[in-house]
């Protein structure tokens, strides 16, 4: 048996290729029916309604209350897929909004309070829609670290983020890239002083917020002020967050966990890449199962690993090399490597 860390993605992984997912791929009809009738009582479209429909929207699937429940029950759906004879799931982690499904694959959240936490946060972070985010890397091309150009980035964004007028935050610390958070005036003065590299950075992630920054205290407080703390409970699986905090089964605190993930979680920066970094140091799995949907957390997934020099993985050359020869990540939003870990 191959043991994993199951690692669940966030907002901007559910696109015009994944229309149909959860037709195609949940594998429990009931619990898709339940998620739709929380979401019919609450007035908006359901999944399936969305999931189904005959064309792409990025008006409409890309908003925060609905590629939040999307994403979190492709996600939720492709965890029980696994193939729990030959894949022992030893951890489970997230990136930015993935950590409401990682506390729900965990066990800490029943998947009914799982989707109702990522739904409500999505709805209340549309809602209000501050802010707005980009990513840039920080990495060359061919994922070899360079650790001074990081330093120069995060002294701009501090610069930026402290001048009258204008916010700007590092929002996710997402492998050999850096995700940037702020209002408007923050984020045009970013993008104009930094040079545009690989032919698409820096790129807006559109019907973002500056989530994971200060700005979203508002919507945090609502989301306490709307989700019970007894939602949570003790998890089943070590869970990992976006500090690279380990939450144990059986030695949780729970109000604590409700705490950091209606709080710090929401309106402080993201680590991933160190999130990632423990899972390979602390678990070391055979495995790394990026959950559907979507095929664009691999790269991030990565350069985390190269960052750690995990298994002497050095540049994007290291890790395809080794992918070739036995697979270190299998993305389950790629039908070609989905089957590594399914029935």
């Amino acid at each position: 048996m191959l043991t994993a860390v199951a690692i669940c993605p966030g907002r901007g992984t559910y696109n015009a290729s994944e229309l149909g997912y959860l037709g195609r791929r949940f594998p429990d009809p009931d619990l898709l029916a339940r998620f739709d009738a929380r979401r019919e009582a609450a007035g908006q479209e359901a999944l399936s309604a969305l999931d189904g429909a005959a064309r792409f929207s990025m008006a409409k699937h890309t908003r925060g209350d609905n590629a939040s429940g999307l994403i979190f029950a492709a996600s939720y759906g492709d965890f029980l897929a696994i193939d729990r004879d030959e894949i022992e799931i030893v951890a489970v982690t997230g990136n930015s909004m993935g950590w409401y499904t990682a506390l729900a694959c965990g066990g800490a959240l029943t998947p009914e309070a799982g989707f109702q936490v990522a739904n409500t946060m999505g709805t209340l972070m549309q809602r209000s829609l501050i802010g707005g985010q980009l990513i840039y890397p920080w990495v060359d091309e061919d994922w070899v670290p360079r650790p001074e150009r990081k330093r120069e980035l995060l002294d701009l964004v501090a610069r930026i983020g402290a001048e009258a007028g204008r916010e700007l935050y590092l929002s996710i610390d997402l492998g050999g890239m850096l995700v940037i958070a702020g209002d408007a005036a923050g984020l045009e003065a970013f993008e104009k002083a930094v040079e545009p590299v690989q032919q698409r950075f820096p790129m807006r992630l559109g019907n973002h917020a500056a989530f994971h920054t200060p700005l979203q205290e508002p919507v945090a407080a609502e989301g306490r002020a709307q989700l019970p703390e007894d939602l949570f409970g003790q998890p089943g699986l070590p869970m990992i967050d976006g500090r690279g905090k380990i939450w144990n089964p059986g030695a949780t605190d729970c109000r604590a966990l409700y705490a950091y993930t209606l709080g710090e979680q929401v309106t402080c920066p993201y680590d991933f890449t160190k999130a990632l970094q423990v899972a390979a140091r602390e678990f070391a799995p055979d495995l790394f199962v990026i959950l559907g949907p979507g095929t664009t957390l691999g790269g991030a997934v990565a350069q985390s690993l190269i960052l750690a020099q995990w298994q002497g993985l050095g540049s994007k050359d290291d890790f395809r090399t080794r992918q070739d020869s036995q697979p270190l990540l299998v993305s389950m939003g790629m039908a070609d490597q989905r089957g590594q870990v399914t029935k």
